[in-house]
């Protein structure tokens, strides 16, 4: 890992992401590209101003089709809508080495349906099929019951985004979501990277155990789900 972290592959970590490690899963053409719809809703375009993205970005979404964007930092082109917007804080873990879980078990294909179920009781973020593709997937079991997760996503180059930390909420206030983000930091730091993730502004509960952990504050960014023109 460089002694001085690229802080500016976080300003649009997507497509640093797809551009970078993630190329391989890139699906779209030099302006605007995507993951496989089965494992993220996601999209990334290099140049916000540029309309030429925007129309590669529309041809991957499809006419009048939804499709996940973060970080815009421009107007919305014509014919485009945002169905839904949140405020995101990114934050960045530089002083987090993390620390293994003798509790914390990895999660693999077998695991999918209770990991969407555990997803949609807690509605951390978007988590599709095959998301755990991403890898390193980390859970606690308890009585044979997947009570709490969290993984990897995100990878621009030097960093690896921490995602879809939940808990069940029978089981909340234990500290399994600290635990197991710490297991993943601790995983991301062996492979020579640096944890980074994002939570929604308005999550103060998860903002202070990831500042507890050692996670600071980078920026804000916007979550969107837009549709796409329909012609």
């Amino acid at each position: 890992m460089n002694a001085t972290p690229d802080y500016t592959v976080l300003d649009n970590p997507g497509w640093s992401a797809l551009t970078g490690p993630h190329a391989p899963l890139a699906i779209g053409g030099d302006r605007a590209k995507r993951y496989p719809s089965d494992m993220s809703p996601f999209a990334a375009i290099g140049d916000y101003d540029d309309p030429e993205a925007w129309a590669e970005l529309a041809v991957l979404a499809g006419p009048g089709n939804g499709i996940g964007l973060a970080g815009r930092s421009s107007d919305l082109p014509a014919g485009w809508e945002s169905v839904f917007s949140g405020t995101g804080l990114q934050m960045i873990g530089e002083s987090v080495e993390g620390e293994p879980d003798d509790d914390a078990i990895d999660l693999t294909d077998a695991d999918v349906p209770e990991m969407l179920e555990l997803i949609g009781l807690t509605q951390p973020g978007p988590f599709e099929e095959r998301t755990i593709d991403f890898g390193g997937y980390l859970g606690i079991r308890e009585d044979g019951r997947l009570v709490a997760m969290a993984g990897q996503r995100l990878n621009p180059e030097g960093w690896i985004e921490i995602s879809a930390v939940c808990t069940h909420p029978e089981y909340q206030h234990r500290g399994l979501a600290g635990r197991l983000s710490l297991a993943v930091a601790f995983d991301i730091r062996e492979a020579g990277n640096i944890p980074f993730l994002h939570v929604r502004a308005t999550n103060t509960n998860a903002i202070r155990v990831y500042e507890r952990l050692g996670f600071t504050v980078r920026r804000e960014t916007l979550f969107e789900q837009l549709r796409s023109p329909s012609h």
